[in-house]
């Protein structure tokens, strides 16, 4: 949800005194806040990416989901490396891999939480 489609933005119309009058548009029935836009500049209307997750998912899930394949990248490198430890024939490039994307995997969940607290707290110092 975008600031624009909370607020309308101010139009000036001409008051019959001849003078202007600030005066909030109605909003449109049809279509969301970019749908103004679609007229306008349609090139610049966000299309959903392919292989992103459908917009009836809440965040909530998607969270979720990404976290426990992280957990899941996890356990699977601290079993390669058990694996390898114990003599039980896993390769030692096999756990290394596992270890690395374990590490990579978790560096961008990291990044992915500091973008989204980032943003939360630019939405807080926002005026309204």
């Amino acid at each position: 949800m975008t600031v624009s489609s909370v607020i309308p933005p101010l139009t000036l119309r001409l008051a019959p005194e001849g003078g202007a009058a600030p005066v909030r548009p109605e909003p449109a029935l049809s279509g969301g806040p970019t749908e103004p836009l679609r007229d306008v500049v349609p090139s610049f209307v966000p299309k959903p990416l392919p292989g992103a997750a459908p917009a009836s998912e809440p965040f909530e899930s998607v969270l979720d989901r990404l976290v426990g394949e992280v957990q899941a990248r996890q356990t699977a490198a601290q079993e390669a490396v058990q694996g390898l430890l114990s003599g039980q024939g896993v390769p030692l490039h096999q756990a290394m891999i596992a270890l690395e994307e374990a590490q990579v995997s978790f560096q961008l969940m990291v990044e992915v939480r500091n973008r989204l607290l980032e943003a939360y707290q630019e939405l807080m110092r926002m005026q309204v």
